[in-house]
């Protein structure tokens, strides 16, 4: 018997474990993406560094999937794209409350699809859409 093929059945039938590290959005400008990113919505900045000349920053929890900022010249998705990022909030009445003292703009929302998921969109500095969340 050739162990070849047994082992590429083997690989075949189980699944490849992968775990989503970070979310990369290239911005226009960092520290508006961070005055957004950090200082409204409360993202811990893990780590800032540069790179290639580019000013990246990794921000998010610990064990939890990061959200790297790059700064560039251009953002190379555009509005409508089809993309956006969502973070779970324990209350949307109270993440509301927030945007409106933070002074951002609901750009969609509130939607509630069913009794158990309430959700609304803003929009970065960029324009990418973030969903805020609440799960019954």
């Amino acid at each position: 018997m050739d162990v070849t093929l047994i082992n590429r059945d083997k690989r075949r039938d189980s699944p490849m474990l992968m775990k989503l590290n970070w979310i990369t959005l290239r911005v226009r400008n960092l520290e508006a993406s961070l005055g957004f990113y950090h200082g409204m919505l409360g993202l811990p900045i893990q780590r800032q560094f540069e790179s290639r000349g580019r000013q990246i920053a990794m921000l998010g929890t610990e064990n939890e999937t990061m959200l790297e900022l790059i700064e560039g010249s251009q953002s190379v998705l555009k509005k409508d794209s089809g993309v956006s990022i969502g973070y779970e909030v324990s209350s949307l009445e109270e993440a509301m409350e927030q945007l409106a003292v933070l002074n951002i703009p609901i750009v969609r929302g509130p939607i509630q699809p069913n009794p158990h998921l309430r959700f609304l969109y803003i929009a970065d500095p960029d324009g990418f859409e973030v969903q805020l969340a609440e799960h019954a």
